[in-house]
């Protein structure tokens, strides 16, 4: 299938996702290319690294790829109006006490890093700074997914079938972008998968149900139940739920 053009005639890439993978993250390693994750956000430090050369970003090089929760404390911001409580949060700098001087200073296990304070007093340490990069909402990129789950996607007109990994968190919308990889033209499949009618007192009967897009696969009755079946020692074969690709004869959908 061939990608899918603007009016300009440029081809458009798919949308960046809204949570990551710890491997995702992983993926990104070296000064040139530095993603971090803490408290469940996952940051972009390239740009950071790049304009602030010197010896206060060698720590941030050195943990490129990785998480650093423990370099921070968090504390979840209050409710909104609803009453509904996400997954942002207020995050410092850890602190400790010195053993030889007995005050608290920051705790930076990899040494001292950009927008923390010196131990001691010094002349070149601007106090005058704004918003430190761990509270600066321009390097968050994303979510970094709680679950991963697996889930297989057979397209009914093909054959083909491909055995995606994706966050938990993802809509069916967004996991169909994650799918533009094998197929540009994933906008023109109705995603469906075999169930029972869950509103049948009597179960009813196996028929294929057409999956709302804005919803999760978990809101959608595609329950994960890998860590159940892997504790039984059955096959994955059997657990990893198939999502049914039906091709709608409609290649102007991307």
């Amino acid at each position: 299938f061939a990608r899918p053009y603007d009016v300009m005639g440029a081809p458009q890439p798919p949308a960046p996702p809204r949570c990551y993978s710890p491997a995702e993250v992983a993926a990104h390693s070296s000064p040139d290319d530095c993603w971090v994750s803490f408290h469940g956000g996952v940051f972009d430090l390239t740009k950071l690294i790049a304009d602030n050369e010197g010896p206060l970003v060698q720590p941030l090089v050195k943990v490129a790829g990785s998480d650093i929760s423990h370099w921070f404390d968090a504390t979840p911001l209050p409710a909104n109006a609803d009453g509904v409580r996400d997954r942002k949060m207020d995050v410092n700098i850890k602190m400790h006490v010195e053993p030889v001087t007995n005050l608290r200073r920051p705790y930076v296990p990899m040494g001292r890093f950009l927008h923390v304070a010196p131990s001691e007093p010094v002349g070149d340490w601007n106090t005058s700074a704004s918003t430190p990069w761990w509270k600066d909402l321009a390097y968050c990129i994303g979510m970094l997914s709680l679950t991963m789950r697996k889930v297989r996607l057979k397209n009914v007109l093909t054959g083909q079938e491909h055995l995606m990994e994706v966050p938990s968190e993802e809509t069916v919308a967004e996991i169909r972008q994650r799918y533009l990889e094998y197929n540009w033209h994933a906008g023109s499949y109705k995603w469906k998968v075999l169930r029972k009618d869950p509103e049948d007192p009597e179960g009813g009967e196996f028929a294929f149900a057409e999956l709302d897009l804005n919803l999760t696969l978990d809101e959608n009755g595609v329950v994960d139940e890998a860590e159940e079946f892997e504790e039984l020692a059955i096959p994955s074969d059997f657990f990893i739920p198939v999502i049914h690709l039906y091709y709608t004869d409609d290649l102007t959908v991307a």
